[in-house]
C-alpha cells in the first residue's frame, strides 16, 4: 500500500512537529484533537517556525503556503476514515490509547496501519485493542520531530515485516533515520539508555558526589554530549522522566529501575521543566 494521507491523533508538541515534517515533504496530513483551541495552536506555531526560517533567509512564503496547504485539522474521529496511516501521539496512559485505537478500528478502513508514538509503552498490549494486531506498530519519533534524524519502528508480537518496511520508506522518504525495534521491551532502545543515564545523574546527585551544574558539565565536556542530563530532563520535562521511570520499574520489576527520591521531590514541588520555567534550572527572563 502507498501511503499518502496520515491521520494524526493529538496536537500537543509531538503531534504538531510531526505533523510539521510529513507534510513538509508532501503527505496530506489531518490532525485531529478533542479541543479546537489546541488545534489552532497548533497551525500558529508550525507557522511561527517558518516565519522564522522565513526571516532568515531557510525558507519562503510560496513553500510556507504549500505545506500548510498539507495539513487540515479535525475534532471528529470519523474524518480518519480514508487515511492510510494513523500515527497516535495522545499522552502516555494505556486505557486511553487502547480505547483510542479500538474506536479507529470501527472507523478506518482495513488497510489503515495503525502506529503509537508512545515512548516506552507495549505495542503488542496496545494491538490487543484491535482485531488486526499485525497492522499495529510502534513508530516513535523525538522530540522536536522537524529536526531529530532518528524514527524508532518498533514492533509488536504480531507486527508483520510488510509494515516495519513500508514504514521504513516512509521515515526514509522524510530524510529521517530509522532503527528497528526488534522485541516489543518497556523503553525500547534510546529511552532504555537515556533513563539509566537520568537514573544514575540523580543518584550521583542525591548521594551528595556532585551538583546538578558539575554533572552536566562532565557529560558535555567528559563525553561530549550536546547537554547533560539535567539540562535533557528539564527540557523534556521532569514529570515525564519520573512517569517513565515509574512506568519502567513496575513493568520490568527490578530495583535498579525505581525512580530516585530527588526526582520526586523535584516533581512534587512543581518543578517540573521548561515548560513552566522552573526545574532543576530556572528560565524565567529577567
Amino acid at each position: 500500500m502507498s501511503i499518502t494521507t496520515i491521520g494524526i491523533i493529538g496536537s500537543g508538541a509531538m503531534g504538531t512537529g510531526i505533523a510539521h515534517i510529513m507534510a513538509q515533504y508532501g503527505y496530506k496530513v489531518l490532525l485531529s484533537d478533542m479541543n479546537n483551541e489546541h488545534l489552532v495552536k497548533a497551525i500558529n506555531s508550525i507557522e511561527n517556525i517558518l516565519d522564522s526560517k522565513i526571516r532568515k533567509g531557510k525558507w519562503t512564503e510560496d513553500k510556507k503556503a504549500e505545506l500548510l496547504r498539507n495539513i487540515k485539522t479535525t475534532s471528529d474521529l470519523n474524518d480518519m476514515k480514508e487515511v492510510d496511516l494513523i500515527i497516535e501521539a495522545i499522552y502516555e496512559n494505556m486505557d486511553a490509547k487502547s480505547h483510542l485505537f479500538s474506536s479507529l478500528e470501527k472507523i478506518c478502513k482495513s488497510e489503515t496501519i495503525f502506529a503509537t508514538n508512545t515512548s516506552t509503552m507495549s505495542i503488542t498490549k496496545l494491538a490487543s485493542a484491535v482485531n488486526r494486531p499485525e497492522r499495529m506498530v510502534g513508530l516513535h519519533f523525538f522530540n522536536p520531530a522537524p529536526v531529530m534524524k532518528l524514527v524508532e519502528i518498533i514492533r509488536g508480537y504480531y507486527t508483520s515485516d510488510e509494515i516495519i518496511i513500508e514504514l521504513a520508506e516512509l521515515v526514509r522518504s522524510i530524510g529521517k533515520e530509522s532503527i528497528e525495534v526488534k522485541k516489543d521491551t518497556p523503553g525500547f532502545v534510546v529511552n532504555r539508555l537515556m533513563l539509566t543515564q537520568f537514573r544514575e545523574a540523580l543518584l550521583v546527585l542525591e548521594e551528595g558526589i556532585a551538583s546538578v551544574e558539575d554533572i552536566d558539565k562532565a557529560m558535555t565536556l567528559g563525553l561530549n554530549h550536546p547537554m547533560g542530563p539535567f539540562t535533557l530532563m528539564d527540557y523534556t520535562g521532569n514529570d515525564i522522566a519520573l512517569d517513565t521511570l515509574e512506568y519502567m520499574h513496575s513493568e520490568l520489576a527490578q530495583p535498579n529501575w525505581a525512580p530516585p527520591i530527588v526526582l520526586k521531590r523535584i516533581v512534587n514541588a512543581g518543578r517540573i521543566g521548561k515548560k513552566v520555567q522552573k526545574g532543576w534550572f530556572d528560565y524565567k527572563k529577567g
